[in-house]
């Protein structure tokens, strides 16, 4: 806190208890005008805070959302992935079948 320094002729004027209770009235418009920066700055720093908690809470519900998509896509690709394997799998067991049977015939006719 800065020392407040009377100059000389206010000092005369207001004598010893003037100068006293001048300090103190400047010293307490000093702590309420401290107090009233600190309540404003309190204030906008949480109004400030509740914005920035509110974008970042919007942007966690998009990229949720956004996840959610994408993983129904990679279902959706999954099980076309499985039909398509499943496909093909029938297709060689029916090969393989067919040449078993193939040998078998020529195996037992000749």
């Amino acid at each position: 806190m800065p020392v407040v320094t009377v100059k000389k002729p206010l000092r005369e004027k207001l004598g010893d208890d003037g100068i006293e209770a001048l300090v103190e009235l400047i010293n307490e418009a000093q702590k309420e005008t401290k107090n009233n920066v600190i309540q404003f700055v309190e204030e906008k720093f949480e109004k400030r805070l509740s914005e920035e908690l509110a974008k970042v809470r919007v942007e966690i519900a998009e990229v949720k959302t956004e996840l959610i998509e994408r993983i129904e896509a990679l279902k959706t690709n999954d099980e076309k992935v499985k039909s398509e394997l499943i496909k093909w799998m029938f297709i060689f067991w029916v090969g393989q079948i067919g040449a078993i049977i193939g040998i078998l015939f020529a195996f037992f006719k000749g």
